[in-house]
């Protein structure tokens, strides 16, 4: 019963601080659901959660990673390859050596193993922290995806890092080629897991769909996608490889088998409610469940006594906690900066007519503050062992925890003020190319619309005609016909545009916005009739749906910022 009690109250907080953030936007989210979960487990509350980072993983991380892989566009992924494996692979490495070596500098009695195991659990970003902080902001979309691949795929390569860390650690004993040869066992292993256990889930969904079965199976299809990421990450893990990148690859897979399933109008709808309702759930717990920690981490650094690494003031941790973070940002400054040159110099060799633009200064700051550090870092800090091999306690295991949990709170604050001030009135490019993409688009399947309605209308036309009674009917079909060519025409005219002009983009707006005002007016007195006893439940429900679907397609299409 208190394990259900304690559900029920992080849900109820949950909801809570969702409705506070509304009411506090200058505030980031995490931030606020933080300081509720702090205050919630301060002793005079009582309320305490004991997070075992092997469950946070598989709970909260492996599902929250593979939505948003199953979003990632594939496309930006392979253009951008080379920036983000930059990131999460080369960025991690240098984080892990250099900051390693820096944190032995600043604390010479701790080993150096252990640094460097600490250094590995600062090094992944934090894709949650990163999408909360930032999703409200003007971010250059190039940069977004960076940011987004970025902390997709760094998660595995720290924490392997950190692996073979804590093994020195504990072992006295590394080898460069054995770490290497794992870390391409574990990090492919992990991929190729995940990508056989979407496929296989592929199958299945497939076969149910084929056994006539088709939207009927709506509930159970999207009951098996809430538990793929669960399965991915199992059985890599217990296979010894990557359940983080396991997770990725089935998101990754499952994106791309869904462009071959556009026929699945409602299997599409519900996995779609569903996820968001899901990502938002984990999303406030794992910032919840973060707050619930500081009460115990800030004790344990305070109260433990450790010889080894001197005074346990409270200012000397915060002091700690600001200059390893800024060693952080510094080096990731450093290595944003040396890589954008190098690809901005490859562009000009191999195509000098048309080289990107090297990236201005606020742009690589943006992306330097937005190297924030989150759930990844705390599980993996919250894992370091309690004993050495020889049963005598782990050195430091408490300050070290501290300065994961600062390093977090500390990117949390710099990324949430930083960043606004950084992107604040920043000019991003019109994207044409992204413009004309949509422009022919649109004009492509207005064209099929249009065909499909003419050769539609010429065999329905002749069943008609051998029916002698069908006249009405013939002339209904004949008006239905031409207004709906009418429509597609008018889409033809709007998208029959070389530039993306402001009369045009207006012009579309103007249309969303009275479709729009249409569509609820509809709505609305569907509800009045139902409310004078006109129209009984189900012929609500299915009117109100059709008008929902139509909303639904428009506000995604244009994001119309006309009020209920």
């Amino acid at each position: 019963m208190d394990t259900l009690l304690l559900v029920l109250i992080l849900l109820l907080v949950a909801s809570a601080t969702g409705v506070a953030a509304r009411f506090l936007p200058s505030l980031p989210t995490p931030l606020v659901q933080i300081a509720f979960g702090a205050l919630l487990a301060w002793p005079a509350i009582g309320l305490h959660v004991e997070l075992e980072p092997e469950i946070f993983l598989l709970l909260f991380i492996a599902p929250l990673l593979f939505s948003d892989a199953r979003r990632f566009p594939q496309r930006e992924f392979m253009v951008l390859r080379g920036p983000i494996l930059a990131l999460a692979l080369g960025l991690v490495l240098f984080t892990v050596i250099g900051v390693g070596y820096f944190i032995h500098w600043l604390l010479p009695s701790l080993a150096l193993p252990i640094c460097l195991a600490l250094a590995a659990i600062l090094s992944p970003t934090d894709a949650v922290a990163v999408a909360a902080i930032s999703g409200r902001l003007p971010v250059p979309p190039r940069l977004m995806r960076i940011l987004e691949g970025e902390s997709l795929m760094n998660d595995a390569s720290g924490l392997v890092a950190f692996k073979f860390a804590v093994a020195a650690a504990l072992t006295g004993s590394f080898s460069l080629a054995d770490a290497t040869l794992d870390f391409f066992i574990i990090s492919v292993g992990g991929l190729v897991i995940g990508a056989a256990v979407a496929w296989l889930f592929n199958i299945v969904r497939t076969r149910l769909i084929e056994h006539h079965l088709g939207e009927a199976t709506t509930i159970q299809i999207v009951l098996l996608m809430l538990l793929l990421p669960f399965a991915a990450f199992l059985l890599a893990e217990h296979l010894g490889c990557s359940g983080i990148l396991s997770a990725v690859a089935a998101g990754m897979v499952i994106n791309r088998t869904d462009l071959k399933r556009e026929s699945q109008l409602h299997t599409r709808m519900q996995a779609h409610s569903v996820w968001e309702m899901v990502e938002f759930v984990l999303n406030a717990l794992v910032f919840l469940l973060l707050g619930f920690q500081l009460p115990e981490i800030i004790g344990g650094a305070l109260n433990h006594s450790l010889h080894d690494v001197g005074d346990y003031e409270f200012l000397r941790l915060l002091g700690y906690v600001v200059v390893i973070s800024l060693a952080l940002l510094i080096l990731r400054f450093i290595w944003i900066v040396g890589a954008t040159g190098v690809s901005h110099q490859l562009s000009r060799w191999r195509h000098p007519d048309r080289a990107r633009r090297f990236a201005s200064m606020r742009v690589i700051l943006a992306a330097t503050l937005a190297g924030i550090r989150g759930t990844i870092t705390l599980a993996a800090a919250l894992s370091l062992p309690q004993l050495m091999n020889d049963g005598t306690p782990f050195p430091a295991r408490e300050l070290l925890i501290f300065l994961a949990t600062g390093v977090i709170l500390f990117t949390l604050m710099t990324g949430s003020i930083g960043l606004p001030l950084l992107l604040k009135n920043l000019d991003l490019p019109r994207d044409t190319h992204e413009f004309e993409e949509e422009r022919r688009a649109r004009i492509a399947g207005a064209e099929a619309a249009i065909y499909r309605i003419e050769r539609y209308h010429h065999d329905r036309n002749l069943d008609f005609a051998r029916d002698e009674h069908n006249e009405e009917l013939l002339v209904a079909f004949n008006e239905i016909s031409a207004r709906l060519m009418t429509y597609y025409r008018q889409r033809l005219k709007l998208g029959d545009h070389d530039t993306p002009t402001p009369l045009l983009e207006a012009t579309r707006q103007l249309e969303r916005e009275t479709r729009l005002e249409a569509l609820r007016a509809e709505r609305r007195e569907y509800y009045k009739l139902r409310g004078r006893h006109r129209i009984n439940d189900d012929v609500l429900r299915r009117l109100v749906r059709e008008v929902d679907l139509a909303e639904a397609a428009l506000t995604s299409a244009g994001g119309s910022q006309v009020k209920h």
